[in-house]
């Protein structure tokens, strides 16, 4: 086996970082591609983690090359031990995400390359005396997160440095806007008779709720996935940020007709891609999303632990 060389990152290695990132964004989700100003801007803060990104202290990227090529990176974070950090994450360190090219690429050895990656990761992580280890598969895209099931070599690595799945499992899926139904194409449902839709600011992007007869049914958030420069290649995709509907009002249309309202104003923003999430046993969740005509992007397993 050719030598393998780990290091710290350079920058200029980010065009191979990059490629690397978006051969798995693209396995997870069509079309997907982040730039390299994107890339290096996740290496330095994630301002939409709003929340645990300021618990961050410290953050290393490595990566890891073999014949001139860079075959898999690393990026790694150590949280403080202050008490302004949640308790899980106080003096952890996490694995955000580790990259590499499949067993199958032109790198026959690349899963060594990875194995000594994982490594050099853990290594680290004992050089930062942090209390509990975690993993996860975070890149600076929508809907990678965990370890998506379109990346098996990359579980193998996780496992045979001895992170555990402890977490949940998610689904992830998607739907064309242009084949949801619109708002005026759900008056067919009369359950709700005279039903309003009205659109403010919500706490996870744009907030459609249902009113009938002065009481909200419920509501549906939808936010715009292009943010700004940092992810402007996202343009024309969006995600579902919040959907609840009260109890009296459910398998009444509700959430159908939340949709329909939500897709005529994506349409008019030009957005054609929504995402949304589910729990795989949330059957009454999935049954919707399947009316809708959301299909399955993905099943990722959350929650790393070593």
């Amino acid at each position: 086996m050719s030598s393998i060389e780990i290091r710290p990152f350079h920058r200029g290695d980010r065009e191979q970082l990059t490629h690397l990132v978006n051969a798995h964004l693209q396995a997870v989700v069509p079309g997907v591609s982040v730039s390299v100003s994107t890339v290096l801007s996740q290496l330095e803060s994630e301002p939409a983690e709003f929340i645990e990104d300021p618990w961050v202290a410290e953050r290393v990227t490595l990566v890891a090359f073999q014949r001139q090529r860079l075959v898999a990176a690393a990026h790694l974070q150590r949280y403080a031990s202050d008490e302004r950090v949640g308790k899980d994450y106080r003096d952890a360190g996490v694995l955000r995400w580790l990259v590499c090219w499949a067993p199958e690429s032109p790198w026959a050895d690349a899963a060594a390359v990875g194995d000594q990656l994982a490594a050099a990761c853990l290594a680290q992580l004992v050089r930062w005396q942090v209390r509990v280890r975690y993993a996860d598969g975070s890149l600076p895209a929508p809907a990678c997160y965990g370890v998506p099931e379109q990346w098996p070599h990359v579980r193998a690595i996780y496992e045979r440095a001895g992170f555990k799945h402890t977490g949940d499992t998610e689904l992830v899926l998607l739907a064309r806007v242009p084949d949801l139904r619109t708002w005026s194409e759900c008056q067919d449902i009369k359950t709700l008779g005279q039903a309003e839709i009205r659109r403010s600011v919500g706490v996870n992007g744009t907030r459609f709720t249902a009113v009938l007869e002065g009481a909200e049914a419920g509501y549906l958030e939808v936010e715009s996935l292009a943010d700004g420069e940092r992810l402007a290649r996202l343009a024309g995709w969006a995600d579902v940020g919040n959907l609840f509907v009260q109890k009296e009002f459910r398998r009444k249309g509700v959430a159908t007709r939340l949709f329909g309202a939500a897709a005529e104003w994506l349409s008019l923003g030009r957005v054609e891609r929504l995402l949304t999430y589910a729990a795989p046993d949330d059957t009454a969740e999935l049954a919707l999303y399947e009316r809708l005509g959301f299909v399955q992007l993905t099943r990722t397993a959350r929650g790393w632990s070593l």
